[in-house]
């Protein structure tokens, strides 16, 4: 294990990520609230495997993250990730959670802004997801925005993820990322992904047609200086895959529906919506999902290596 920090809050990296990134080895970060908060027993641990798994097969070295008895850690070994699977009442840690989860000894599976932190304060720069959080429906009278987009402005790494959760305004999250300074790249698409669906309709300024040109922009992030912003590479799920367009606009309406009715706001709202459109799908909006979280995964170890100083070969 190698340690980055003192006191409370010191990360605790795997050896074999520390291995690799001392090595110049490609890194992929993954986040574990898809294993503890996402997904039902057992298939969570299964699908938390599967994806180290894809990593290792691209020639890069996985990052699952988490933090484990008030420790932060990048790499998860079996028992480790079965503990974040199985373990009851487990949390779920934004960035804003880290410094209490350390304090008091938590546990707890890490989001997007809080993996992002890590996964940079650890030496990573690829990160893999599903989709981002971003501006809540009705931003206007709740201001509900996720951390996501706070850390993301503040960051410097790469995400690769199916847009932003199509539950929240795609639009207005768009336009905070631009305000931001936060770059947003489609890989070989024109249009900003829609999580379950292959397009949301919205275009993106830039396209970026193989992982090379990812780490290129990478590259000049470094050279340019200025704030330590994000890339987000938005990698659309493949359409054979994607939820019907038709299924998704008819639940996801019921679904707003249904939370006014009940009055669900606030931090309870993203996973009643997601919730609702799991059980109005028949599940098939899951299956979206963990399609969408393969490719990016795929996608983000390819760019990784392409950004690592130890890869001499062509791009994959």
């Amino acid at each position: 294990m190698q340690t980055t920090g003192a006191g409370g809050g010191s990360i605790q990296t795997s050896t074999e990520v520390a291995e690799a990134l001392a090595n110049g080895t490609p890194v992929v970060a993954l986040e574990s609230t898809i294993i503890s908060h996402g997904l039902p027993q057992p298939r969570n641990l299964a699908v938390a495997v599967e994806l180290e798994g894809l990593v290792r097969e691209a020639g890069a070295v996985p990052a699952t993250i988490a933090v484990l008895d008030g420790v932060p850690r990048v790499g998860l070994d079996k028992g480790m990730l079965e503990r974040v699977a199985t373990e009851p009442g487990l949390r779920k840690l934004g960035f804003r959670d880290l410094p209490a989860a350390a304090a008091l000894g938590a546990s707890g599976a890490t989001t997007v802004s809080a993996t992002a932190f890590l996964a940079a304060r650890a030496g990573i720069r690829v990160f893999a997801t599903g989709g981002l959080g971003g501006v809540h429906r009705g931003w206007v009278d709740d201001q509900d925005e996720s951390a996501d987009l706070d850390t993301l402005a503040r960051t410097r790494i790469t995400i690769v993820c199916a847009g932003v959760k199509s539950i929240l305004d795609v639009p207005a999250t768009l336009q905070r990322l631009e305000t931001r300074g936060v770059t947003v790249a489609g890989y070989r698409t024109g249009t900003f992904p829609g999580f379950y669906l292959h397009s949301s309709g919205l275009p993106v300024d830039w396209r970026l047609e193989e992982p090379a040109e990812a780490a290129a922009v990478m590259r000049a992030q470094d050279a340019l200086g200025g704030p330590e912003t994000a890339l987000i590479v938005a990698n659309p799920v493949p359409p054979g895959e994607q939820l019907d367009p038709d299924l998704h606009d008819r639940v996801l309406a019921e679904a707003l529906a249904a939370a006014q009715r009940q009055g669900v706001t606030g931090q309870a709202i993203t996973p009643f919506l997601l919730d609702y459109l799991v059980r109005g799908t028949e599940g098939a909006s899951l299956e979206a999902n963990l399609a969408a979280v393969r490719g990016n995964t795929r996608l983000a170890a390819r760019i990784a290596t392409a950004w690592s100083p130890a890869h001499t070969g062509p791009d994959a």
